[in-house]
């Protein structure tokens, strides 16, 4: 979905993998014989080793998949920094490092962005008004819900090109107008998850004697996720209202490290629901 405008980002860079040349090494002609040494190998702890990093390689590899690591790293230094600095305005040494590191990579996702607004309109496309089985509020929030996302991107693309002194207009309206999209796309996000979540519980109430335990086990896993959504998504509405103009709520309040814990947790929650296969969000 649509990410955000202070840890929602400010720009990104894509590169392309580095492919390395094919090395060789030049060997004694005659090397003098070598100690024996016993080695013990641990055949298992290299294979999961070797899985892991194939893991991390086939999500790196992929635009979705390296965005959540950017995110948890953006946030996760954010909070680290903002931790370390405690009540410092302009922390210098490793929590100001932290923070320039955090900064740096929200600006990376930003410019990354530029090229979501065609996924968004696929996927808005795609959906149009929902499925016709599905329930009518849960249609209506979904859609307002892609709207929302798809007006998000191109007031940040303004706001990041008046930034960048590529058009002549102030920046910080269109960055405004960017959260509170940002911020509106989460709230209905939240509202579709609770009225998913009070169906499935309702429907788990009237078929607890008469589904199947497969079903039953089905619904308890839509459950889940819905919560985990939730969870997401509130986080990342606390910083959205955040960095809106001050004097909404408790906008401009929050230290940076809390922003950065609300970042890292709701970072932490998608990258566990991608790895499950929970949430197929797509953008």
């Amino acid at each position: 979905m649509a990410e955000e405008a202070g840890g929602r980002g400010r720009a990104s860079v894509t590169t392309r993998p580095r492919r390395h040349g094919d090395g060789s090494a030049t060997f004694p002609a005659n090397p003098a014989p070598a100690p024996t040494v016993c080695v013990t190998s641990h055949p298992g702890s290299v294979a999961m080793a070797a899985a892991a990093l194939n893991g991390l390689v086939a999500v790196l590899e992929t635009y979705r998949g390296r965005d959540r690591v950017v995110r948890a790293l953006c946030y996760g230094c954010q909070l680290a920094g903002g931790a370390l600095a405690g009540p410092q305005a302009s922390p210098s040494g490793l929590p100001g490092s932290l923070l320039v590191v955090s900064a740096q990579l929200s600006a990376c996702r930003t410019a990354l962005r530029l090229f979501d607004d065609f996924a968004m309109l696929s996927y808005s496309c795609g959906y149009g008004l929902g499925p016709k089985d599905e329930d009518g509020l849960v249609r209506g929030l979904s859609v307002l819900c892609n709207l929302a996302n798809q007006l998000y991107y191109p007031c940040e693309h303004v706001a990041w090109a008046a930034d960048a002194g590529i058009i002549r207009v102030g920046s910080q309206k269109w960055w405004t107008v960017s959260t509170a999209l940002w911020a509106f796309s989460l709230l209905l996000g939240v509202l579709r998850s609770l009225r998913i979540l009070f169906q499935l519980r309702r429907k788990l109430r009237q078929h607890k004697c008469t589904s199947s335990p497969l079903s039953r086990k089905e619904m308890k896993a839509q459950v889940k996720a819905e919560v985990l959504s939730i969870l997401t998504d509130m986080a990342d509405l606390c910083n959205a209202i955040h960095w809106l103009p001050p004097g909404f709520l408790w906008a401009g309040r929050f230290p940076p490290w809390l922003v950065g814990l609300l970042g890292t947790i709701s970072s932490l929650i998608g990258i566990y629901q991608a790895s499950r296969g929970g949430n197929s969000e797509a953008v």
